[in-house]
């Protein structure tokens, strides 16, 4: 066979610009966005009651990441973050920790606790990564309805038996 007729053969360089070699988006540096193909997943967890909730957005520019802040999490809560900029809006109590200088997490009141970290949603992103896997890529088009789904998979893991029973009550309730 001659190999010069051979086709995308390992280890050699595409040439052609119309057709330029495949790049995996976790290679790529730098954040995603919608318009890169590497489209944002928000996400916001609460750390004793487990509930996540999730959002694909088009940037991750400081008045979308606070408006999703905002509108999942309550006015009194405690939020935690990475160093990232455009969490600077965010009208809760904030803490960070600065993955740029190696620190993954902080005690802040010298108790032994290590209570400043991102380790919680950063767990779950594992979860969502694993949880997309076997479809091997997913359109960013329909990635919404994937990412909702592992949403409710996460929550539904929390609903307690005395959940259902408050649940039963207000149906017979509202009957």
């Amino acid at each position: 066979m001659n190999s010069s007729k051979m086709r995308g053969k390992k280890g050699q360089k595409c040439i052609s610009p119309h057709r330029p070699p495949r790049r995996r988006a976790n290679k790529r540096r730098g954040r995603g966005t919608y318009a890169n193909d590497r489209p944002p997943v928000l996400g916001t967890i609460e750390r004793s009651s487990g509930q996540v909730r999730l959002q694909v957005v088009h940037t991750t520019q400081s008045k979308t990441l606070v408006r999703h802040v905002h509108r999942f999490t309550l006015p009194n809560c405690h939020v935690f973050t990475d160093e990232f900029g455009a969490y600077q809006g965010i009208q809760r109590l904030h803490s960070t920790v600065t993955h740029s200088v190696k620190e993954w997490a902080r005690d802040d009141n010298d108790d032994d606790v290590f209570e400043v970290h991102t380790n919680t949603v950063e767990g779950m992103w594992t979860g969502l990564r694993n949880f997309l896997r076997p479809f091997r890529g997913v359109s960013k088009r329909f990635l919404s309805g994937y990412v909702a789904i592992y949403e409710f998979r996460i929550n539904l893991k929390r609903v307690s038996p005395a959940f259902i029973s408050r649940l039963v009550a207000v149906h017979s309730f509202l009957t």
